[in-house]
This record gives C-alpha cells, structure tokens and sequence, in this order.
C-alpha cells in the first residue's frame, strides 16, 4: 500500500486555496490586487503610433 505524501508544492497549492476561499467569503468576491490604471487616448504616445506605422509626415495625419 502506498503511503500519502504531501509535498512543499502541494502544501503551498493548499494554502494559496484557502487564503483564496477565505476572502472570497469575506469580500463576496475575488479582490483583484492588481488594478490597470485607465489611459486617455488623448495621450500622445510615441510607441504606438511607431506601432501602427504614422510618422509625423504623413499626409493622411492631417485630413
């Protein structure tokens, strides 16, 4: 017969479950810790205009 062996893993899977299950009974719902910060799309954004291929010469910028 084997024996049961819990592992560091599993012990850590379990503990991360019940920290979970506790503030979802507490709060009512999953707490999101990590929180996208809405952006303007007034903003001037170097990277995606580069992205989407605009130069500053491009006459389609200005109709």
């Amino acid at each position: 017969m084997k024996k049961l062996r819990i592992t560091e893993a599993d012990y850590m899977l379990a503990q991360r479950r019940a920290a979970r299950l506790e503030e979802i009974a507490e709060h009512g719902r999953p707490v999101s810790f990590r929180k996208a910060v809405h952006k303007s799309k007034k903003v001037y954004d170097r990277k995606k205009l580069k992205g989407a291929g605009i130069t500053g010469d491009d006459p389609a910028l200005f109709r």
